[in-house]
């Protein structure tokens, strides 16, 4: 396990404080416990962003393969 020192906003640490006191959790686990939701939120926020760029890379040829079914199709 490593050690962080790290700065909050007061607003922060006080919500924070408020908050684990009613849950009854330390503020460690608190904190391990949001960082690694935020950091599930952030990947998926990093594939989405890359499946959209490869998505606009493959769009036009799909398109035209689409097209190309659609026309045997109508020709059968």
């Amino acid at each position: 396990m490593k050690t962080l020192s790290l700065k909050l906003d007061d607003s922060v640490f006080s919500e924070t404080e408020q908050l684990i006191a009613h849950i009854k959790k330390s503020r460690n686990r608190y904190i391990n416990e949001a960082l690694e939701f935020y950091n599930k939120i952030q990947k998926r926020k990093l594939l989405a962003s890359k499946l959209e760029k490869e998505s606009k890379l493959v769009e036009e040829e799909s398109l035209a393969i689409l097209h190309e079914f659609e026309r045997i199709d109508n020709e059968g």
